[in-house]
């Protein structure tokens, strides 16, 4: 499939989505405090994805631990963070973030060149220090609403907004557009290792979360939707506007 019609499909993806969910936010049923009409299947998603991470994920990263030590961890945290430069500068640039645009840019030359391709981070240490953007934050800056909660299997949670940002900053990723002969076992490998790299650095939070919560599932929910809250103000404080276009 050429990047070409990989974008277009997603572009048509996310108009069908975004419809979807304007329909749902019309809906004669009064909305629920927790926006979270699927609530049992999402129960059952996590579940399901519990299992995964238990006999999987976790095993996993225990031997991800033991064979790469921790600058070796530290260097492919670096160098995945580095490839996801190009995608956090555009939607810095759809959102109308010029600064934070011009500083990933910098990162992305600075640790290409001298972070050996990104396995170093001397932007950081001149004080360009990275940050995270993706199209799920661009829209909700364009004033699109998240939609129901969701819980998607292997990705955890979500919403109908975030889940079309996944796929359009998939679509925009310049690595995706690039055809070569092991294009899927680089795609594989990228996957994978950013789930190592994102697991073995949660971990101990979730199993905080789920120690210390009466409802983990509910926990989870409002966490997620506070995080997401703060990477859209992107720092700012409640009530503090966002850029104008």
């Amino acid at each position: 499939m050429s990047g070409l019609y990989r974008l277009v499909l997603v572009l048509a993806l996310t108009a069908v989505l975004l419809g979807a969910t304007a329909l749902a936010g019309c809906a004669t049923t009064p909305p629920d405090a927790a926006n979270d009409p699927y609530e049992q299947t999402n129960r059952d998603t996590l579940k399901l994805n519990g299992k995964i991470d238990k006999y999987f994920v976790v095993p996993t990263v225990a031997v991800y631990f033991v064979l790469v030590p921790e600058g070796g961890r530290r260097g492919v945290h670096n160098f995945l963070g580095n490839l996801s430069l190009p995608t956090i500068f555009v939607n810095d640039m759809l959102q109308g973030e010029v600064s934070r645009a011009g500083k990933s840019m910098w990162r992305l030359v600075i640790n290409s060149t001298l972070g050996l391709g990104g396995f170093l981070d001397p932007a950081s240490k001149i004080g360009i220090p990275g940050h995270g953007e993706d199209f799920g934050q661009t829209l909700a800056v364009w004033g699109v609403t998240e939609g129901p909660y969701l819980m998607l299997p292997f990705l955890g949670p979500s919403n109908p907004r975030d889940a079309v940002g996944l796929a359009v900053d998939t679509a925009i990723d310049p690595t995706n557009q690039i055809a070569f002969k092991q294009h899927m076992w680089w795609s594989a490998g990228r996957e994978y290792f950013t789930l190592l790299d994102v697991k073995g650095q949660t971990y101990q939070t979730v199993q905080g979360i789920q120690r210390s919560s009466v409802d983990y599932y509910s926990s989870l929910r409002s966490l997620y939707r506070q995080l997401r809250a703060e990477q859209i103000r992107n720092g700012r404080k409640i009530g503090q506007d966002l850029p104008d276009f």
